[in-house]
């Protein structure tokens, strides 16, 4: 079982670390509030979802009837018993048409409609738990990096340091070129791995750019995740096979292949409509009375389909096995979320348990290198005997930080695989966005070129 208490003692360890604190420094949750206004990935999956939107209107649009007009203007000669004749032709019509009946495949292609929306909804819900996670591991690597430049500037200090001692003790002729060769060598080693520990800062703060859009100023490690988690892994799983917005979807899209299948029957049964037709036509000769032709109509018409080239059965087997292959996703959906709890709760625990061994290595390393100093001040202990004490310090410390960023990560991640790692639940600032609004603006438009939006 986690313990808050642990996360919290981590989380300010993290804090002690990095030097750069302010009173206006950039939260954890005020950089997931940004992450969930500007991520570019998430405001695709947003628009994503409102071009899923308009099947419905589109599904919709078979109950609603189709007008068409039509035209024709033409210059006609003719030639018979040695006369000549020549005239003008034009006509105009209307036609409407009105379904009655199209096999229930309105209703169910409408249906097919909204069970694909409710499941990119959730699609939505899994990208915005995707760029909150990814935010919450930029932040908390901009931290653990920016302690690792700090630490690696400590060690070339200290380093830097052996080196003018080495060189003091061998002009006194109390060492030897060995040992400042040997803290030469040390020295050159401390650097490169500042230099590698820049990179992978300047790495990082790229990354935190690209993902939650501003630029990392002022980090604070502090965050209230600990109070979110589940209670143990069982609970974390249980949760997650509920909640988890991946296998929700997956459940609506089986939904939506049922309604498939129905819809694809429909074209099996038979359709009825009415249609109207007002048409006006002049086709007279020259000098031949008579008056322009004015007709108008109206029909009802039931279609019974018999064979249809075979297509249709086709489309219906089709329906059925895309219907199997869903239901096999939800299976496996809820497989992998089961997966992620359980790994994601296995690092949360490793990381602990790392933390905690780590601090040991730190203390023990640092007496150990307190002591080697000593002797080595009364020549007990030989310059490369310092090195590797202070080697084993160094990467202890490093240890322990890369423990601390994997600790915050983790609780984070069995956030995620419970499917909690939300808006609502992380209670961020600025406006929520509404995936209900444009379907409630589009659904039941008949005519209209612009988006909502004004576009």
């Amino acid at each position: 079982m986690v313990s808050r208490k642990t996360l919290a003692g981590t989380v300010a360890v993290i804090s002690l670390i990095v030097s750069a604190q302010g009173a206006n420094a950039l939260s954890m949750k005020e950089a997931l509030a940004a992450t969930y206004q500007n991520n570019p990935t998430l405001n695709a999956s947003r628009a994503q979802l409102r071009v899923t939107d308009e099947g419905v209107p589109q599904a919709l649009a078979g109950w609603r009837p189709s007008i068409i007009g039509s035209g024709e203007y033409g210059y006609q000669w003719q030639e018979a018993n040695g006369q000549n004749r020549n005239r003008n032709e034009y006509s105009l019509s209307v036609q409407a048409t009105q379904p009655l009946f199209r096999g229930f495949r309105t209703v169910n292609s409408t249906r097919q409609a909204e069970s694909i929306v409710r499941s990119q909804r959730e699609e939505l819900r899994t990208a915005e738990q995707t760029a909150l996670f990814q935010a919450a591991t930029a932040y908390m690597d901009v931290i653990r990096d920016t302690a690792l430049v700090s630490l690696r500037r400590s060690d070339l200090k200290f380093q830097e340091e052996q080196v003018r001692a080495s060189k003091d003790r061998f002009n006194v002729g109390e060492g030897t070129r060995t040992d400042v060769s040997q803290a030469e060598s040390g020295r050159a080693r401390a650097q490169s791995a500042l230099n590698t520990a820049l990179a992978n800062l300047n790495t990082s703060r790229a990354v935190f750019r690209q993902v939650i859009g501003i630029d990392p100023k002022n980090l604070s490690a502090r965050t209230n995740i600990s109070s979110m988690l589940p209670r143990n892994v069982s609970s974390a799983i249980s949760i997650g096979q509920e909640e988890h917005p991946s296998i929700q979807a997956a459940q609506f899209l089986v939904d939506a292949a049922q309604f498939a299948v129905k819809t694809s029957e429909g074209v099996l049964l038979p359709s009825a409509d009415l249609q109207g037709t007002l048409s006006y036509g002049d086709n007279t000769l020259p000098g031949v009375s008579g008056k322009p032709t004015k007709t108008a109509s109206i029909f009802g018409r039931v279609t019974i389909p018999i064979y249809q080239n075979g297509s249709e059965y086709s489309v219906v087997r089709q329906a059925k096995e895309d219907l199997g292959r869903t239901e096999i996703l939800v299976d496996v959906s809820r497989d992998g979320i089961r997966a992620q709890a359980i790994s994601s709760w296995g690092n949360l625990n490793a990381a602990i348990a790392s933390i905690t061994a780590a601090e040991a290595q730190v203390a023990a390393a640092r007496l150990a290198l307190e002591g080697v100093i000593e002797e080595q001040r009364v020549g007990q202990r030989t310059t490369l005997d310092v090195l590797d004490t202070q080697s084993d310090l160094v990467d202890a410390r490093v240890t322990l930080v890369t423990a601390q960023r994997d600790r915050v990560v983790a609780a984070y991640a069995v956030l995620s695989s419970v499917g909690r790692l939300d808006y609502d639940n992380l209670a961020l600032s600025g406006a929520r966005y509404d995936p209900t609004e444009h379907y409630r603006l589009v659904r039941d438009k008949w005519i209209g070129l612009r988006t909502p939006d004004g576009r």
